[in-house]
């Protein structure tokens, strides 16, 4: 029996009550830019007192839920920002306890304001917001191993640990999968915070790991997400153990309460996915359809669907985003997750302009001159940089706007030319942008980003 359709409500709920808006996502990260800052001077200001010269060996990596962009609206600000920090080897004491002193000791010096002091945890140290999220700061140390370098999280001991690994293997599964893995790993997420009382659930990388592996292959949104956590519910009934899936020796089930997060996410799934069975009825009408999935993720959207309640509909929809409103896939990479980022070295961008009467003119020019830049045009951009070759060029293409959101064209990928020049159409409106990336012995050096405003006359 084929299953209820209701792909367009499941989409809408996704795109309006689960996605964390743009909004959200901005705050995020610039409460951990923030926070990067304080530690940064407040590192200074150690360094100073003590006579160290404890810095960071590349920028901050930003880790879990917020790097793989599986944050959503149900987390109720309990939001935690994960950032990974890295210094050199020979640049730190060589004592776990004592590490995270020295970053809980420079934090204090620029963090008097917060209510309950930054904590040195078993794998990170902490500061807590008043409104109930906070940033982890995970610490790394690396050395060089030929032209590799190794890196080692500060935990209860030093372990060999890649800041990036995690991160890296979930954006290239969803990528494999079309880019709707991230979207399987949000719905369950909100259905694991779908209820107050519903506490010891496994996290978001468990879930990830899991939607991952039972991933169904379906066009509609609805059965894409209800096969895939039916797989889930199934797999768990007879294993319950997970692993680690850039180091299968090493479960993710660090402690005996991990296993009682595993029941409880088993049974939860089986005790919900049961109200969804009159989806598969013949005699399922749309109400009927409606109230299943309100049972099943405890959420006030689904009343306000019913054929009894439309008026109410209107109210939901205004509480949109505008950048939300079109089905587009979130293509777009980011060099940190890729590679470490030491610039160290100057990268200039330029572009070329080939307009419609055959006539040249440079980007920079047009724009000062406020003129447009319109639609039909060719783009030649082109690197110089003094970065010592060899080295690798890198390219990325963002396209921006509502026009590219409605073509599913917002691009974003990061592709290797190893050449410094590139060439773009200009297609749709949209304030666009280029960067460029030079990497050198698996390092960013350099890198630049060139602005492309492209208007409609």
């Amino acid at each position: 029996m084929k299953m209820y359709d209701l792909q367009s409500k499941l989409n809408t709920f996704y795109k309006n009550y689960v996605v964390l808006p743009k909004s959200g996502r901005d705050s995020l990260f610039t409460k951990k830019n923030l926070n990067i800052n304080r530690l940064k001077d407040g590192l200074i200001e150690y360094n100073e007192e003590k006579g160290t010269d404890y810095k960071f060996a590349e920028e901050p990596i930003v880790q879990g839920s917020v790097a793989m962009s599986t944050v959503i609206q149900n987390d109720s600000n309990d939001y935690d920002i994960d950032v990974a920090i890295v210094f050199e080897k020979d640049n730190l004491p060589p004592g776990t306890t004592a590490t995270k002193n020295v970053v809980v000791n420079a934090l204090k010096k620029k963090t008097n304001q917060f209510k309950v002091e930054p904590e040195a945890k078993t794998n990170c140290v902490r500061i807590v917001y008043a409104e109930g999220y906070h940033i982890d700061f995970a610490i790394y140390r690396r050395y060089k191993d030929g032209k590799k370098y190794i890196y080692e999280h500060c935990g209860s001991e030093w372990r060999e640990r890649d800041p990036r690994s995690l991160t890296q293997w979930f954006l290239e599964q969803n990528k494999e999968k079309d880019y709707k893995l991230r979207e399987v790993v949000r719905l369950l997420k909100m259905f694991s915070k779908s209820r107050d009382g519903w506490k010891n659930m496994p996290g978001g990388l468990i879930q990830s790991v899991l939607a991952n592996e039972q991933f169904q292959t379906y066009e509609r949104i609805d059965e894409r997400f209800y096969y895939t956590i039916k797989a889930i519910k199934d797999r768990l009934a007879y294993n319950k153990e997970v692993y680690n899936p850039t180091d299968s020796t090493k479960s993710l089930k660090l402690v005996s309460k991990d296993s009682t997060k595993m029941d409880n996410l088993y049974n939860r799934l089986k005790d919900k996915l049961s109200k969804l069975d009159i989806l598969f009825t013949s005699s399922c009408t749309y109400n009927q359809a409606i109230e299943a999935w309100g049972e099943f993720f405890n959420h006030d959207y689904w009343a306000e669907q019913r054929e009894d309640n439309k008026s109410s509909v209107s109210k939901s929809f205004a509480t949109s985003e505008m950048d939300e409103r079109y089905d587009y896939k979130e293509t777009e990479e980011f060099i940190y997750n890729k590679f470490p980022i030491n610039i160290q070295y100057q990268l200039e961008l330029k572009c070329e302009v080939l307009q419609k009467n055959k006539s040249t003119v440079w980007l920079h020019s047009l724009l000062n001159q406020k003129k447009l830049l319109l639609p039909g045009c060719y783009l030649k951009f082109m690197a110089s940089t003094n970065v010592p070759s060899p080295y690798n060029v890198y390219w990325k293409v963002k396209n921006r706007g509502d026009v590219a959101k409605r073509e599913d064209c917002i691009r974003g990928q990061i592709e290797q030319t190893d050449e410094l020049s590139h060439f773009e159409p200009t297609l749709f409106k949209g304030d666009h942008y280029v960067e460029c990336y030079i990497v050198k012995e698996g390092i960013c050096v350099a890198k630049q980003r060139i602005g492309v405003p492209i208007k409609v006359s």
